[in-house]
């Protein structure tokens, strides 16, 4: 799989050096707010090891993202095939960024870069997103790229404790409809 680049960004597979930046993401409460528990280094490996697999495994996934012009590892995005136990199924796009990335349109162009690969490499009709009904930061990147919300397809996530991670909202957008 070769890279994606954007303007500013390269959405890549993973390196070792990515670890311990990805790491601190994880262990980062505001990073992890709508995502649940903390991860601990030896989890945060374990996580880049499963995307690795699945990337081999499917020939897409979760990209680490890079700055172009520093270098500098900020986060993931990319494509994922919805967890089993969902009252739906599909390819989801995602992201995470480090908080010193939050603000800068990486989330957005990242995503606009997962997207153009779903439809036109791999040739997907539709593409879906999901999201605690709380992070509303999330759901601004959603509409930004194109995707919308019908809201009879909220859910409650059957794998969230009961409290704010369990209701979640689900945007989707089709190939046809792209912006």
């Amino acid at each position: 799989m070769d890279d994606l680049g954007t303007d500013r960004l390269t959405l890549r597979r993973w390196r070792d050096s990515d670890l311990a930046p990805w790491a601190t993401m994880n262990a980062d409460p505001e990073v992890r707010e709508h995502l649940g528990d903390l991860l601990t280094r030896e989890q945060s490996d374990a996580s880049v090891a499963r995307f690795q697999a699945e990337f081999d495994q499917r020939g897409y996934g979760w990209w680490a993202v890079e700055v172009q012009a520093t270098g500098e590892f900020i986060g993931f995005a990319g494509l994922d095939e919805v967890d089993d136990g969902m009252p739906f199924t599909g390819v989801e796009i995602g992201w995470r960024l480090a908080r010193s990335a939050w603000g800068h349109g990486y989330a957005t162009e990242a995503a606009l870069k997962a997207l153009a690969h779903g439809f036109d490499t791999l040739g997907l009709s539709e593409i879906l997103a999901v999201t605690t009904a709380a992070n509303l930061r999330s759901q601004a990147v959603m509409r930004r790229i194109g995707m919308t919300r019908d809201v009879t397809d909220d859910f409650d996530d059957p794998t969230a404790p009961p409290g704010p991670l369990r209701p979640n909202v689900l945007y989707r957008i089709a190939r046809s409809s792209r912006i």
